[in-house]
């Protein structure tokens, strides 16, 4: 699959890159797809949630009202979970909403994943950028240049490019990270996926394995 590699400004360069079969073109797995985007997402949780039980609750222990005699459900302490105040039954705990993933079946998540993308027409490929110093009016200028100001973009660097990555941080719809950085939940959340010339080697060799 051959894709034209465009400059900053948005235009043809001439050049033409080969995008890898392997990674680019295979037959997309929706559900690894699905387990990736569930590992990503479960390990952003904190899960750092607590409910009192009625043993946590601080409150008299004295047995509220006599055990007969009053033509209602006997009671024994004010903490307990059917009044107002008391404790809840079975409520949350903290607890790691993280599960393995075996590393073929998230490679195969990220291949599918580029493949979709590759499918849509969703991929461009753009040469190495560098910026002097952070300068995010120059980085939405590129956004303008491609077209993709009012869309979810994703940069994909070679290796790390600091003034880059700055000048990117304070536009909501961008983000730039770095080959072995890039993730199935980014490469799905983002309309468009700009790769780097420079990021496509490191790309084809993590996922060609």
């Amino acid at each position: 699959m051959k894709v034209a590699v465009v400059d900053k400004n948005g235009k043809d360069t001439g050049r033409k890159v080969e995008l890898s079969k392997e990674v680019f073109g295979i037959e997309p797995n929706d559900h690894a797809v699905y387990l990736d985007v569930k590992q990503y997402l479960a390990n952003q949780r904190q899960g750092t949630h607590k409910a009192k039980e009625r043993g946590e609750i601080t409150g008299s222990t004295r047995k509220i009202k006599r055990q007969k005699g009053t033509g209602t459900a006997r009671a024994g302490s004010i903490k307990s979970p059917v009044f107002k105040g008391g404790g809840r039954i079975f409520g949350p705990r903290p607890r790691n909403y993280g599960f393995k993933l075996n590393k073929n079946v998230k490679r195969l998540a990220r291949r599918s994943a580029l493949s979709i993308k590759a499918n849509d027409k969703a991929i461009v490929v753009m040469e190495d950028l560098n910026f002097d110093a952070p300068k995010t009016k120059e980085f939405t200028s590129v956004l303008k240049s491609l077209g993709l100001e009012n869309k979810k973009s994703l940069f994909v660097l070679g290796e790390s490019n600091n003034n880059v990555y700055l000048s990117s941080r304070n536009l909501k719809g961008a983000e730039v990270v770095t080959n072995s950085e890039l993730s199935t939940y980014k490469i799905m959340n983002a309309n468009s996926l700009v790769l780097f010339e420079g990021s496509l080697e490191g790309i084809e060799t993590n996922l060609s394995k």
